[in-house]
């Protein structure tokens, strides 16, 4: 079993494992998933050393905190770094409602009183809007997050998807632990201003998407049939010539993980952890087996050589297709 290192989120964060476990797939967006699989895998994930899971209320409409909640039950709190996002809307038909996001002062202390209860805990150790609402100064989301951090129902106050400007207004107002965003060898964005300028202000980086929605996991066929409730019938970056070019780069990528004795996906996980000692990544791991190979990527050591390989197996830039829908990506703050 792979030894996981831990890293601290910035300069005022916790202590975490290296590659944390993102536990969405568990409840929504990609497909059917067992419940008692995902329980196990949660369970696995721990025992294994990972001690960062991040979800979100919106996540299954609050299946999924319910899900990590009854994991809770079995464990000591302190074993867990609990990340949890809020703000998105869902309808009773399982879909999202238009934006803008609630991340109202007041949704803030609602949206939290049902999440500390759905996962069974007086406190979570990161809490983070998912989205920005243009119409909400960051300042006054930000300032709220301040207040139920200095009440004790939560320990660090994070980001998610937003720019290096919105960053810095924020953290005028209160210590960051970290941002989440999407970022990998198929999503690259953040390197221009957004990771400089985390750098500069002690702020870590959480990223998601580290295998680009399962493309870079060297599992992925042309043929496979999607669900209607499956994100990535929908994604740019799976659909027709998009889907053919970037699995041409992942196979050149599979090659080097090849030479090196490893899979892709563990290349792909350990190219993000490699870019620097204050990023860590998030896996989506829904089953044990899939955890185990994963987990492998923490043992994996690439040198300049290595790393070299990979950015000429796929270059930034590469990706075909953006990395949401339209509307989607119009309503990100971190493109702007």
């Amino acid at each position: 079993m792979a030894t996981i290192r831990r890293r601290t989120l910035g300069t005022t964060g916790p202590e975490v494992s290296v590659i944390g476990l993102g536990a969405m797939g568990m409840s929504d967006l990609y497909g059917p998933a067992d419940e008692e699989e995902s329980v196990a895998t949660l369970h696995a994930a721990v025992d294994a050393g990972i001690n960062l899971i991040d979800t979100g209320d919106f996540y299954g409409s609050g299946h999924n905190e319910m899900l990590i909640g009854r994991t809770l039950r079995e464990r000591r709190r302190e074993e867990v770094v609990l990340s949890v996002k809020f703000g998105s809307r869902r309808t009773p038909d399982g879909g999202f409602q238009p934006v803008p996001y609630d991340v109202s002062p007041a949704a803030v202390k609602d949206r939290l009183a049902y999440s500390l209860r759905r996962l069974g805990t007086d406190y979570i150790d990161i809490y983070r809007p998912s989205r920005l609402n243009p119409e909400i100064p960051v300042e006054d989301t930000v300032g709220a997050l301040l207040e139920m951090q200095q009440a004790g129902f939560i320990r660090h106050i994070g980001l998610s998807e937003v720019s290096a400007e919105t960053i810095r207004r924020a953290a005028a107002v209160a210590p960051i632990s970290d941002l989440q965003i999407e970022y990998s060898l198929l999503s690259r964005g953040p390197e221009a201003s957004i990771i400089p300028a985390l750098r500069e202000l002690g702020i870590g980086l959480t990223a998601y998407g580290v295998l680009s929605r399962g493309l870079l996991s060297g599992h992925w066929r042309p043929d496979r049939q999607l669900t209607g409730n499956d994100f990535r019938a929908n994604s740019p970056r799976f659909q027709g010539d998009n889907l053919e070019a970037n699995l041409g780069l992942v196979d050149a990528l599979s090659r080097v993980a090849e030479r090196h004795g490893a899979t892709t996906s563990q290349v792909a996980i350990a190219w993000v952890a490699a870019q620097g000692e204050d990023i860590v990544a998030l896996v989506g791991a829904r089953r044990r087996d899939r955890l185990s190979e994963s987990l492998a990527a923490a043992d994996l050591t690439l040198d300049r050589e290595t790393l070299d390989e990979i950015e000429q197996a796929i270059p930034a830039g590469s990706a075909a297709g953006a990395r949401y829908a339209a509307p989607q990506l119009a309503s990100l703050d971190s493109e702007k």
